[in-house]
Formats: C-alpha cells, structure tokens, sequence
C-alpha cells in the first residue's frame, strides 16, 4: 500500500471541529460507527498485581473474563449504545503470543455473550512493543519483531475488532532529551527515528489487519509525549517542554495514518487532536476519568473533540462500588450520555467550549489541545514535506502559540516557564534544515549500547 501525503487540514475551521464528529468516521458489521455523531465508552483493563506464567494463565485468562463479564452487565444495565473494551496486553503475553492470543479469544467470547442482551462492542487489542533490552538483536527481524507480528496476527484471528501499539523506536533517545530538556535530541527521536520505526512497524500491522478482517486503529505517543506530561506534572522538567515535545510528537503519530490506519487512536495519545485536524480520523481519548492511572492537567479539555472517551488503565480490584472495571464503565458511560444529550440538543458546540474554558489557560499542555490552537498549529504542520521538516515546524510553532498565549494573558505560566521558551527557542534554532545532516551529527554524539543505529538499519 503506498503511503499516504496529508498537504492540507481536514478541518477548515471551528465550526466543524467537534467531539463525536470525524470526516473519516469507521463503521462497523454491528452497526457501531466511531466518528459518525455517537461518543462510545472505551474501557480500558488491566491485571490486578500477580504472576502470569504458564502455571496462572488459567486464573489470569478467568481474571479477564471476570472483569469483562461485569463491564458488560453494566453496559447492558445502562442502555449504553455501544462500547469498546481495550486490552493492553502485558509483556509476558507478547513474549509468549499465544498467552495474548488466548487472551484476546476469552475476552470475544465473552463480549459475544452480551450481544445476546443487545450490547454492540468492540474490542481492541493492544500488544506490547518488547523491541527493546540488551537483547534486542534488530527492531524489524529477529524473536522480538516475530513475537510482536504473531501476536497481532493471532489476536486477529481470534476476533479482535481492532489492533493498535504504543510503539517505542527511538524511545531509549526520547528518554534521555527529556531528562536533559533537549529539543534538538527530542526532534531527532520523534521526527527521524521514531518516524522511520513507525513507517516499517505499521506497513506490516496494517497488512495483518487487512489479512485477518480487523482495522488497523493507531498509535499513541505514550512512552514519549506521556512521559514528558508525567515528569513536567511533577515538575521535574518545564511544563512548556512537555507541551512542545506532545506537538512534535503528533508527527510520529500521525505516520500511522499515512500507513493506512484509519483510527480511532489510542486514548493514551493526547496529540490525537492533531492526528483529527490533519487525517481526518476518529480519535479516542483520556481524561478525568484516567486519574486511576496517572493525573494530568488536562482532564476536561480533552473531551473537546473525542470520539471515544476512555478511562486509560484499571486494575481488577474491589472497590467499594464494586469491582474497579464496573466501575469505571459505569462512569465512562455517564460522560457518554454527557457528550451524546449535548449533540442531541444541539449543544455539542456550547459543551466543548465549555471543557476547553475549564482547562485552557491553566497549564501549557491544556492551552496547545484548544481546538483553535489545534488547527492553527496544524496548517502549519502540513507544510513541511517530510516527518523531520514537519516536526520541526511543531515545535517553532507550538513555541510561538505558547509566547502568543502568555502575552495575551489566556495562559498562566511561572517566570521560569517563560524564560525556558527562550532557551527551546534558541535550542531549536541550531537544528540544521538538511535532515541528512542533522542525522549524521545526532548519530555521531548518541550512538550508545542504548540506541544502536545499526539496528534501525540507520
């Protein structure tokens, strides 16, 4: 499949630029459509603390169908019109596929059970990318590659409505940029490294899909614009760091779609507001309704412009509500029918303003997903020809929204934020425009046992 080129936005400006909506919606045999009006839960569970070996799967496969099986009930208590379970699978289930594979089948058939009762559903699988260690001998060949692509293929088979990863290539340099806030270093992992992984790695998962029936959805720049959002929560880097580094980002992502994903994204990814303004694509994403798995300074604003609502990771634990899963669905629902009276009432617009009011001006992660912010940066992004021109574009313009956002007085940020944008500003300024150039340099100084060029065939 060629690759596709996005030249322009899909959104031209703010009057189409809502939650719910998409102008590349995906339908589905139950009749579920993601972007086409309709916001749908989408419940994302994990394994209370314990041993997966060969010895517990059969008490790890029963957690799952325990969790699931109460997620549904509830579902099906609330009249939900439709939901989607997402499983992020462990690394011992991508290390051993068939564990995930036997995964995925307990979680379908289960799922299958409610739609008995009237419960539309999907699910989407995530495997773990375990291209990483000492061990590692290549990212595109060798045991790690062929678990992660059995893996996908046999999650397909086994019913898996749609397939997503949070991938890593470039990560080990990722890492190391944001513990030392250094742009150039950050722009080299997201926009040529990270950019050339995710061209390879979803060529090949977007071919499994179209093999075993199943829609490649997308990627998530957790393990890098994540990491930065976390760290800068806590204040260990500058927040506007974070903010530049979850625009750059959304280029990496973004290859995904280019590849042939047609989403919705993962929720982890707060820069899939950018992957809906540039491809067009449904989104789904995190907000309130994650602090069980990390806070952040965006909880409402990202609502804006979801198509799917999710509530990040849940471990099976009891709560006094009942078991977290339950819970948790329960509440996405409730949001849910939050969004879809709003549209149903003609008020979607009134209610997306209103989350972007709450957020916008308190934090500079929450001021770059303003949906005006969003499709401004975006027209600039689509500019540049090539991953490492538009991620440098990101970040130039995501550093000058940032200024003009401060001097307006429509964002509040310490002295020390401000005078950082400076020092981004002046780091970015010493990226050379030839890419060839820049990568000749990064590999000269960060060729290390933790990032091996020779295995990214670089």
């Amino acid at each position: 499949m060629a690759k596709t080129t996005f030249d322009a936005v899909s959104y031209q400006d703010l009057s189409e630029f809502v939650y719910g909506y998409a102008k590349k919606p995906v339908a589905f045999k139950n009749g579920m459509v993601i972007g086409g009006g309709t916001v749908y839960p989408e419940l994302n569970v994990t394994l209370p603390p314990m041993t997966i070996n060969e010895s517990t799967m059969k008490r790890v496969l029963a957690q799952y169908q325990d969790m699931i099986s109460g997620a549904c009930a509830k579902a099906v208590e609330l009249s939900a019109p439709g939901i989607i379970v997402e499983i992020e699978l462990l690394p011992p289930h991508t290390f051993h596929p068939q564990w995930g594979i036997d995964v995925a089948k307990v979680v379908k058939e289960t799922m299958r059970e409610y739609e008995g009762q009237g419960l539309k559903s999907l699910l989407r699988l995530t495997p773990v990318d375990i291209r990483e260690g000492k061990d590692l001998v290549h990212m595109y060949h060798g045991e790690h590659w062929d678990k992660v692509m059995e893996t996908f293929r046999g999650s397909g088979e086994a019913g898996a409505d749609l397939l997503a990863i949070e991938s890593v290539g470039g990560k080990n340099l990722h890492d190391d940029a944001v513990m030392n806030c250094d742009l150039p270093k950050a722009l080299f992992a997201l926009g040529v490294v990270g950019a050339k992984d995710m061209e390879i790695l979803w060529t090949n998962i977007v071919k499994i899909a179209q093999e075993t029936d199943s829609v490649p959805s997308g990627d998530t720049a957790c393990g890098f614009a994540n990491t930065a959002m976390v760290l800068a929560g806590k204040n260990f880097i500058p927040r506007v760091f974070a903010a530049v580094d979850r625009v750059m980002a959304a280029v990496r992502t973004m290859v995904a779609v280019e590849c042939g994903a047609v989403g919705p994204d993962k929720d982890c990814g707060y820069e899939g507001v950018f992957i809906k303004a540039i491809t067009g694509t449904p989104i789904s994403m995190e907000g309130r309704t994650s602090a069980c798995a990390h806070s952040s300074e965006v909880g409402n604003i990202v609502g804006a412009l979801c198509d799917c609502w999710s509530n990040e990771s849940v471990e099976h634990q009891r709560m006094l509500g009942g078991m977290a899963p339950t819970v948790y669905m329960e509440q996405l629902i409730y949001d849910c029918r939050l969004f879809n009276t709003f549209t149903d009432q003609g008020k979607a617009f009134d209610y997306r303003d209103v989350m972007v009011a709450s957020d916008s001006n308190l934090d500079p992660h929450a001021y770059i997903l303003d949906p005006a912010v969003v499709l401004d940066i975006s027209k600039q992004i689509v500019q540049g020809k090539t991953a490492f021109e538009r991620t440098k574009i990101a970040a130039a313009a995501t550093i000058e929204k940032l200024k003009e956002g401060i001097q307006s007085g429509k964002l509040m940020v310490s002295d020390r934020e401000v005078k950082y944008l400076d020092i981004l500003a002046q780091q970015l300024s010493t990226v050379p425009d030839d890419e060839a150039k820049f990568t000749a340099e990064m590999i000269k100084n960060n060729t290390t046992e933790k990032f091996d060029p020779q295995k990214y065939d670089m």
